[in-house]
Protein backbone atom coordinates (compact mmCIF):
# COMPACT_ATOMS: atom_id res chain seq x y z
CA UNK A 1 0.00 0.00 0.00
CA UNK A 2 1.48 3.44 -1.06
CA UNK A 3 2.07 5.97 2.11
CA UNK A 4 2.37 9.28 0.78
CA UNK A 5 4.70 10.98 3.40
CA UNK A 6 6.13 14.79 3.31
CA UNK A 7 8.06 17.18 5.56
CA UNK A 8 5.92 18.88 7.32
CA UNK A 9 6.95 22.44 8.38
CA UNK A 10 5.23 22.71 11.92
CA UNK A 11 6.54 24.81 14.73
CA UNK A 12 4.48 25.28 17.59
CA UNK A 13 4.36 28.49 19.58
CA UNK A 14 6.47 29.31 22.28
CA UNK A 15 3.15 28.76 24.64
CA UNK A 16 2.77 25.74 23.28
CA UNK A 17 5.50 24.51 24.01
CA UNK A 18 5.69 25.41 27.72
CA UNK A 19 2.41 23.25 27.71
CA UNK A 20 4.11 20.55 26.44
CA UNK A 21 7.44 19.63 28.86
CA UNK A 22 7.91 16.09 27.03
CA UNK A 23 7.67 17.45 23.73
CA UNK A 24 12.38 16.76 23.80
CA UNK A 25 11.64 13.26 24.99
CA UNK A 26 9.18 12.86 22.43
CA UNK A 27 11.58 13.20 19.67
CA UNK A 28 14.28 11.53 21.09
CA UNK A 29 11.54 8.88 21.27
CA UNK A 30 11.15 8.65 17.35
CA UNK A 31 15.34 9.50 16.80
CA UNK A 32 15.44 6.35 18.67
CA UNK A 33 12.82 4.78 16.51
CA UNK A 34 13.99 5.20 13.34
CA UNK A 35 17.71 4.51 14.31
CA UNK A 36 16.10 1.21 14.89
CA UNK A 37 16.79 0.83 18.81
CA UNK A 38 12.61 0.81 19.39
CA UNK A 39 11.40 2.83 22.53
CA UNK A 40 8.67 1.22 22.47
CA UNK A 41 5.51 2.87 21.30
CA UNK A 42 6.15 6.89 21.37
CA UNK A 43 4.54 8.65 24.11
CA UNK A 44 6.49 11.14 24.96
CA UNK A 45 7.24 9.99 28.33
CA UNK A 46 10.68 8.74 29.74
CA UNK A 47 10.85 5.18 30.98
CA UNK A 48 12.61 2.07 31.15
CA UNK A 49 11.99 1.23 27.59
CA UNK A 50 13.36 4.44 26.63
CA UNK A 51 16.41 4.46 28.97
CA UNK A 52 17.39 0.50 28.12
CA UNK A 53 16.82 1.75 24.37
CA UNK A 54 19.80 4.55 24.59
CA UNK A 55 21.91 2.50 26.47
CA UNK A 56 22.35 -0.11 23.48
CA UNK A 57 22.54 2.55 21.12
CA UNK A 58 25.33 3.79 22.68
CA UNK A 59 27.11 1.02 22.81
CA UNK A 60 26.49 -0.21 19.23
CA UNK A 61 28.29 3.20 18.36
CA UNK A 62 30.88 3.49 20.83
CA UNK A 63 29.47 6.15 23.21
CA UNK A 64 29.90 6.14 26.70
CA UNK A 65 26.65 3.94 28.19
CA UNK A 66 24.97 6.43 30.06
CA UNK A 67 21.42 6.13 29.32
CA UNK A 68 20.92 9.39 29.12
CA UNK A 69 20.79 11.83 26.15
CA UNK A 70 24.12 13.76 26.31
CA UNK A 71 25.33 15.57 23.03
CA UNK A 72 27.38 13.10 21.34
CA UNK A 73 24.57 10.46 21.50
CA UNK A 74 21.77 13.34 20.37
CA UNK A 75 24.33 14.08 17.43
CA UNK A 76 24.01 10.37 16.42
CA UNK A 77 20.87 9.96 16.44
CA UNK A 78 20.54 13.09 14.49
CA UNK A 79 17.84 14.72 16.67
CA UNK A 80 18.89 17.88 15.94
CA UNK A 81 19.04 17.82 12.23
CA UNK A 82 16.34 15.34 11.03
CA UNK A 83 12.73 16.67 10.45
CA UNK A 84 10.84 15.62 13.88
CA UNK A 85 7.44 15.07 12.46
CA UNK A 86 6.23 14.28 9.42
CA UNK A 87 2.82 15.30 7.44
CA UNK A 88 0.68 11.91 6.57
CA UNK A 89 -1.68 11.93 3.35
CA UNK A 90 -4.54 10.03 4.38
CA UNK A 91 -5.00 7.63 1.71
CA UNK A 92 -8.61 5.44 0.05
CA UNK A 93 -6.88 2.35 1.38
CA UNK A 94 -6.38 3.79 4.91
CA UNK A 95 -10.39 4.35 5.23
CA UNK A 96 -10.84 0.65 3.51
CA UNK A 97 -8.22 -0.95 6.29
CA UNK A 98 -11.15 0.41 9.24
CA UNK A 99 -13.57 -1.57 10.46
CA UNK A 100 -15.61 -3.01 13.56
CA UNK A 101 -12.97 -5.20 15.64
CA UNK A 102 -15.40 -8.95 16.63
CA UNK A 103 -14.38 -9.87 19.89
CA UNK A 104 -14.74 -13.78 19.60
CA UNK A 105 -13.03 -15.65 18.14
CA UNK A 106 -16.02 -17.12 16.46
CA UNK A 107 -16.70 -13.67 15.05
CA UNK A 108 -13.79 -12.94 14.07
CA UNK A 109 -13.58 -16.56 11.55
CA UNK A 110 -16.72 -14.52 10.05
CA UNK A 111 -14.99 -11.34 8.83
CA UNK A 112 -12.99 -10.80 5.56
CA UNK A 113 -10.22 -9.00 7.53
CA UNK A 114 -9.37 -7.83 11.00
CA UNK A 115 -8.80 -4.12 10.26
CA UNK A 116 -8.29 -0.98 12.45
CA UNK A 117 -11.01 -0.25 14.76
CA UNK A 118 -11.06 3.53 13.99
CA UNK A 119 -8.46 6.19 12.02
CA UNK A 120 -7.36 7.55 15.24
CA UNK A 121 -5.51 4.03 15.84
CA UNK A 122 -4.58 3.39 11.74
CA UNK A 123 -2.87 6.74 12.44
CA UNK A 124 -1.14 6.06 15.88
CA UNK A 125 0.18 3.04 14.20
CA UNK A 126 1.34 4.78 11.08
CA UNK A 127 3.22 7.28 13.88
CA UNK A 128 4.56 4.26 16.09
CA UNK A 129 2.62 6.41 19.07
CA UNK A 130 0.22 6.33 21.42
CA UNK A 131 -3.75 7.88 20.25
CA UNK A 132 -3.54 10.48 22.66
CA UNK A 133 0.18 11.64 20.90
CA UNK A 134 -1.90 12.09 17.04
CA UNK A 135 -4.65 13.69 19.28
CA UNK A 136 -1.96 16.35 20.69
CA UNK A 137 0.13 17.31 17.34
CA UNK A 138 -3.45 17.75 15.54
CA UNK A 139 -5.19 19.41 18.36
CA UNK A 140 -7.93 20.73 15.77
CA UNK A 141 -8.62 17.64 13.69
CA UNK A 142 -12.07 16.25 13.49
CA UNK A 143 -11.59 12.80 13.77
CA UNK A 144 -15.27 12.14 12.47
CA UNK A 145 -14.65 14.47 9.17
CA UNK A 146 -11.39 13.49 7.47
CA UNK A 147 -11.40 11.47 4.24
CA UNK A 148 -8.73 10.45 1.78
CA UNK A 149 -5.87 12.93 0.65
CA UNK A 150 -6.08 14.89 4.28
CA UNK A 151 -3.15 15.41 5.96
CA UNK A 152 -1.98 14.97 9.63
CA UNK A 153 1.25 15.25 11.68
CA UNK A 154 2.90 12.24 12.92
CA UNK A 155 5.58 11.40 14.43
CA UNK A 156 8.83 11.00 12.06
CA UNK A 157 9.10 7.40 12.19
CA UNK A 158 10.59 6.86 8.57
CA UNK A 159 14.18 4.68 8.80
CA UNK A 160 16.95 6.06 8.98
CA UNK A 161 18.49 4.01 6.40
CA UNK A 162 16.76 0.74 4.07
CA UNK A 163 17.19 -1.87 6.45
CA UNK A 164 20.14 -4.54 5.55
CA UNK A 165 20.07 -7.90 6.24
CA UNK A 166 21.14 -9.50 9.55
CA UNK A 167 23.38 -12.52 10.13
CA UNK A 168 21.37 -13.39 13.29
CA UNK A 169 18.70 -12.57 15.59
CA UNK A 170 19.35 -12.90 19.50
CA UNK A 171 16.01 -13.26 21.90
CA UNK A 172 16.47 -11.92 25.65
CA UNK A 173 14.18 -13.54 27.19
CA UNK A 174 15.70 -11.29 30.24
CA UNK A 175 14.98 -7.93 29.16
CA UNK A 176 12.32 -8.98 26.79
CA UNK A 177 14.71 -7.72 23.49
CA UNK A 178 14.78 -9.28 20.24
CA UNK A 179 18.40 -7.81 18.89
CA UNK A 180 19.63 -7.64 14.73
CA UNK A 181 23.35 -9.00 14.50
CA UNK A 182 25.98 -8.00 12.29
CA UNK A 183 27.85 -10.57 11.09
CA UNK A 184 30.36 -8.92 13.70
CA UNK A 185 27.89 -9.61 15.73
CA UNK A 186 27.22 -6.37 16.38
CA UNK A 187 23.74 -4.71 17.10
CA UNK A 188 22.05 -3.08 13.96
CA UNK A 189 18.74 -3.01 15.91
CA UNK A 190 16.82 -3.85 19.11
CA UNK A 191 12.93 -3.95 19.59
CA UNK A 192 11.17 -4.75 22.78
CA UNK A 193 9.10 -7.76 22.79
CA UNK A 194 6.67 -9.90 25.11
CA UNK A 195 7.99 -13.69 25.94
CA UNK A 196 5.81 -16.46 27.42
CA UNK A 197 3.71 -16.16 30.23
CA UNK A 198 5.01 -19.09 31.50
CA UNK A 199 8.47 -20.00 31.86
CA UNK A 200 8.15 -23.80 30.27
CA UNK A 201 6.59 -22.66 27.52
CA UNK A 202 9.47 -20.32 26.40
CA UNK A 203 12.03 -21.32 24.17
CA UNK A 204 15.41 -22.24 24.28
CA UNK A 205 19.06 -22.56 22.58
CA UNK A 206 18.96 -21.87 18.74
CA UNK A 207 16.59 -22.17 16.00
CA UNK A 208 16.74 -20.52 12.75
CA UNK A 209 14.03 -18.59 10.75
CA UNK A 210 11.83 -21.17 8.25
CA UNK A 211 9.52 -18.44 6.80
CA UNK A 212 8.01 -14.69 6.41
CA UNK A 213 4.88 -13.85 5.76
CA UNK A 214 3.75 -10.53 5.46
CA UNK A 215 -0.30 -9.93 6.62
CA UNK A 216 -1.00 -13.78 7.46
CA UNK A 217 -3.85 -15.43 8.59
CA UNK A 218 -3.89 -17.46 11.68
CA UNK A 219 -5.14 -20.74 12.67
CA UNK A 220 -7.18 -21.19 16.22
CA UNK A 221 -6.45 -24.47 17.24
CA UNK A 222 -8.70 -25.09 20.53
CA UNK A 223 -5.77 -27.01 22.06
CA UNK A 224 -3.76 -24.21 22.53
CA UNK A 225 -6.21 -22.31 23.70
CA UNK A 226 -8.04 -24.30 27.16
CA UNK A 227 -8.74 -20.92 28.01
CA UNK A 228 -11.34 -21.05 25.33
CA UNK A 229 -14.39 -23.07 25.76
CA UNK A 230 -17.40 -23.70 23.01
CA UNK A 231 -14.81 -23.89 20.34
CA UNK A 232 -14.58 -27.68 18.85
CA UNK A 233 -12.26 -27.22 15.91
CA UNK A 234 -9.68 -25.05 14.00
CA UNK A 235 -10.92 -21.49 12.78
CA UNK A 236 -9.06 -19.44 10.04
CA UNK A 237 -8.92 -16.40 11.54
CA UNK A 238 -8.21 -13.69 8.89
CA UNK A 239 -5.93 -11.39 7.95
CA UNK A 240 -5.34 -7.32 9.31
CA UNK A 241 -3.94 -5.69 11.93
CA UNK A 242 -6.07 -6.94 14.69
CA UNK A 243 -4.75 -10.62 13.69
CA UNK A 244 -3.36 -12.29 16.28
CA UNK A 245 -0.26 -12.55 14.64
CA UNK A 246 -0.43 -8.46 13.47
CA UNK A 247 1.45 -7.76 10.20
CA UNK A 248 4.19 -10.29 9.95
CA UNK A 249 4.99 -13.29 11.17
CA UNK A 250 8.49 -15.32 11.41
CA UNK A 251 8.64 -18.51 11.18
CA UNK A 252 11.10 -20.22 13.57
CA UNK A 253 12.05 -24.02 13.49
CA UNK A 254 10.60 -24.59 16.65
CA UNK A 255 7.29 -26.23 15.47
CA UNK A 256 4.50 -23.23 16.47
CA UNK A 257 6.78 -20.83 17.36
CA UNK A 258 7.53 -17.53 15.53
CA UNK A 259 8.32 -13.92 16.40
CA UNK A 260 4.91 -11.92 14.96
CA UNK A 261 3.58 -8.74 15.46
CA UNK A 262 0.21 -7.90 17.73
CA UNK A 263 -2.86 -6.21 17.64
CA UNK A 264 -2.19 -4.61 21.44
CA UNK A 265 1.72 -2.75 20.86
CA UNK A 266 0.59 -1.16 24.37
CA UNK A 267 1.13 -3.95 25.83
CA UNK A 268 4.57 -5.27 24.73
CA UNK A 269 6.45 -6.30 27.51
CA UNK A 270 3.62 -6.05 30.21
CA UNK A 271 1.87 -9.55 29.63
CA UNK A 272 2.71 -12.98 28.10
CA UNK A 273 1.83 -14.12 25.42
CA UNK A 274 1.15 -18.63 24.83
CA UNK A 275 5.10 -18.88 23.47
CA UNK A 276 5.67 -17.34 21.20
CA UNK A 277 7.92 -14.01 20.88
CA UNK A 278 5.36 -10.69 20.37
CA UNK A 279 6.53 -7.39 18.81
CA UNK A 280 4.75 -4.41 17.71
CA UNK A 281 3.23 -4.60 14.39
CA UNK A 282 5.81 -1.66 13.00
CA UNK A 283 9.02 -3.47 14.41
CA UNK A 284 7.57 -6.86 13.24
CA UNK A 285 7.18 -5.98 9.53
CA UNK A 286 10.86 -4.19 9.87
CA UNK A 287 12.58 -7.22 11.36
CA UNK A 288 10.79 -9.40 8.87
CA UNK A 289 12.40 -7.40 5.78
CA UNK A 290 15.89 -7.76 7.53
CA UNK A 291 15.96 -11.51 7.78
CA UNK A 292 15.77 -14.48 5.40
CA UNK A 293 15.25 -18.04 5.37
CA UNK A 294 17.72 -19.57 7.17
CA UNK A 295 18.56 -16.62 9.47
CA UNK A 296 20.15 -18.23 12.78
CA UNK A 297 17.84 -17.31 15.87
CA UNK A 298 18.98 -17.31 19.04
CA UNK A 299 17.67 -17.56 22.79
CA UNK A 300 19.67 -16.12 25.71
CA UNK A 301 18.41 -15.13 29.23
CA UNK A 302 20.20 -12.12 29.39
CA UNK A 303 20.19 -10.15 32.52
CA UNK A 304 17.51 -10.43 35.53
CA UNK A 305 14.65 -7.99 36.28
CA UNK A 306 16.37 -7.08 39.15
CA UNK A 307 19.64 -5.68 37.44
CA UNK A 308 17.62 -4.27 34.23
CA UNK A 309 16.13 -2.25 37.10
CA UNK A 310 19.21 -0.89 38.69
CA UNK A 311 20.48 0.08 35.13
CA UNK A 312 16.99 1.70 34.48
CA UNK A 313 17.31 3.95 38.37
CA UNK A 314 21.12 5.09 37.49
CA UNK A 315 20.40 6.51 34.38
CA UNK A 316 16.98 7.72 35.36
CA UNK A 317 18.39 11.50 36.74
CA UNK A 318 19.38 11.69 32.94
CA UNK A 319 15.77 12.62 32.39
CA UNK A 320 14.60 14.80 35.01
CA UNK A 321 13.80 18.27 33.88
CA UNK A 322 17.00 19.92 35.40
CA UNK A 323 18.62 17.64 33.16
CA UNK A 324 16.95 18.47 30.11
CA UNK A 325 17.50 21.82 30.82
CA UNK A 326 21.15 21.10 30.50
CA UNK A 327 21.12 18.93 27.51
CA UNK A 328 21.04 20.19 23.81
CA UNK A 329 17.52 21.06 23.29
CA UNK A 330 15.39 19.73 20.07
CA UNK A 331 13.64 21.63 17.74
CA UNK A 332 10.11 21.58 18.19
CA UNK A 333 8.72 18.28 17.73
CA UNK A 334 7.58 17.83 15.04
CA UNK A 335 4.28 -0.68 5.87
CA UNK A 336 6.60 -4.47 2.13
CA UNK A 337 3.62 -5.52 0.18
CA UNK A 338 2.02 -8.53 1.56
CA UNK A 339 3.24 -12.18 0.90
CA UNK A 340 1.01 -15.45 0.61
CA UNK A 341 0.55 -16.61 4.42
CA UNK A 342 2.85 -19.06 5.59
CA UNK A 343 2.40 -22.92 5.48
CA UNK A 344 3.30 -23.68 8.88
CA UNK A 345 0.40 -22.83 11.59
CA UNK A 346 1.06 -19.27 13.42
CA UNK A 347 -0.01 -19.16 17.19
CA UNK A 348 0.58 -17.13 19.89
Amino acid sequence: MPIALVVAAWLPSADARAARPDDAILARQAALDRAGFSPGVIDGVAGAKMTLAVREFQAAHGLAVTGGFDARTLAALGVEHAPLTLEYRITAADLRDIGPVPRGWKAKARVDRLRHESLLALLAERGHCKPDVVRRLNPRADWKKLRAGDRVILPNVEPQRVAEPVAAIEVDLGQKVVRAKDKQGRTIARFPCSIAKFAAKRPRGAARVTSVAFDPEYRFKPAMWPEVRGIPSDLRIPPGPRNPVGLCWIGLSLPGYGIHGTPNPELIGKTGSHGCIRLANWDAVRLGRMVHVGTPVRFVAGESAAAEHRLVARSATAHTPAARRAAPQSRALRPAAPRAAKEETPWD
